[in-house]
């Protein structure tokens, strides 16, 4: 797209790779406030977005005692690398993949657990300049071991169904191609079979296909269940302090829920890259102005959500009632209806008061005639 070189296209979280895209980055504060955001590329890959961020923050906000909390698909090692030996050395907390689990097993195996919720627990392990924790979550344990239960199951009955005697055995290539749609509907629950298919220009039957369940790994995977691991780097040392830091992700995860829903950021109908920024500026204070309505309800009324007063306050109309006067002009009253109880509630918990109904105003004869006679265009 020549007016738009930032639409590109590139990995679409909304599996629609057939559409352009941009890439939006954002940074909240540890309070969930937005301080910053980039427009890039839509073929950026998440990976290269921290550096710019990085050197954009402290030059803007100067360099200060800030701890970065990011996803585990963020950084990569030559970025952790780069913050330790930077001057000053900059602090992070940073999710780590469960295979780096395996390292530190035995050693995290003599630590005790924390309790800090009833179905969350934790230990920490400091290693070198780097503390690392473990957290275990019996609400997300339950919720991974459901998942994978239902598509290991779902898997299961397909390749009995597809192993199952028929009249017309399947030929191998039309076995392999329902073995890849299977495949593809599993996802990771298909690393826990092993399947046996025929070799080529043998027939297909119960003794050249079969399929087992790999036991040992499905049941490492479920010990992992529940279980994240954290590493930080100058940010503290207490398990349950850093775990309550990371939890502030969740913010950055409603940031993009919220743009993508009550303040529909998408889909874009621009086709000119100022437009684009433009509109993503608007959606962006939007925002803004959601998180501090959202902040002021958390004060005031907790049982409400942005959403729900903003429907609510949406019934509150403003309308202008046209007098026509015997002299031909016409006395024109701003107005906006009164609100109903359910919006008065409301009103009151925020603290608001509506203004003053406006003033009338009158407009002139010749202003009148004007507005009401037909508007004619001019055919090209």
């Amino acid at each position: 797209m020549e007016e738009a070189p930032k639409a590109q296209r590139g990995y679409s979280r909304d599996k629609r790779p057939d559409c352009r895209q941009v890439v939006i980055a954002v940074v909240l504060s540890s309070e969930g406030f937005p301080l910053a955001y980039e427009v890039m590329p839509g073929n950026t890959s998440d990976k290269t977005t921290l550096k710019l961020f990085l050197d954009r923050i402290q030059t803007q906000y100067g360099k200060a005692q800030r701890i970065w909390i990011m996803d585990r698909g963020i950084p990569t090692e030559d970025t952790l690398k780069e913050m330790r030996q930077s001057d000053p050395p900059l602090s992070y907390l940073v999710g780590t993949p469960r295979a780096r689990w395996g390292e530190f097993k035995e050693a995290l195996e003599k630590e005790p657990w924390h309790k800090l919720r009833s179905t969350v627990e934790v230990k920490l392990l400091a290693h070198g300049d780097e503390v690392y924790v473990l957290a275990k979550s019996e609400g997300r344990r339950a919720k991974e071991t459901a998942i994978r239960r239902r598509k290991l199951a779902k898997l299961l009955r397909t390749l009995r169904a597809l192993r199952r005697t028929r009249e017309r055995a399947w030929k191998r290539d039309t076995l392999l191609h329902k073995l890849g749609a299977a495949h593809k509907e599993a996802g990771k629950a298909w690393s826990f079979v092993k399947v046996t298919l025929p070799a080529a220009r043998q027939p297909v039957n119960r003794d050249t296909f079969k399929f087992e369940v790999r036991e040992e790994k499905l049941q490492d995977a479920q010990e992992r269940d529940g279980h994240y691991l954290l590493r930080g780097f100058r940010a503290g040392d207490q398990a349950g302090t850093l775990w309550e830091m990371y939890m502030q992700l969740t913010e950055i995860e409603a940031a993009f829920k919220t743009l993508k829903s009550d303040l529909h950021l998408r889909p874009i109908r621009h086709h000119l890259e100022l437009r684009i920024e433009a509109h993503i500026l608007v959606c962006f204070l939007a925002y803004c102005l959601h998180v501090t309505l959202r902040k002021r309800l958390e004060a005031h009324a907790p049982g409400l959500t942005p959403r729900a007063v903003l429907e609510t306050l949406s019934g509150i109309l403003m309308l202008d009632v046209h007098l026509p006067l015997a002299d031909g002009r016409e006395l024109l009253l701003p107005r906006f209806t009164q609100p109903e109880p359910e919006q008065r509630l409301v009103l009151e918990k925020l603290g608001w008061e509506l203004p003053p109904q406006p003033p009338p105003r009158i407009r002139s004869a010749e202003v009148v005639a004007a507005a009401k006679r037909p508007e004619t265009k001019s055919k090209m």
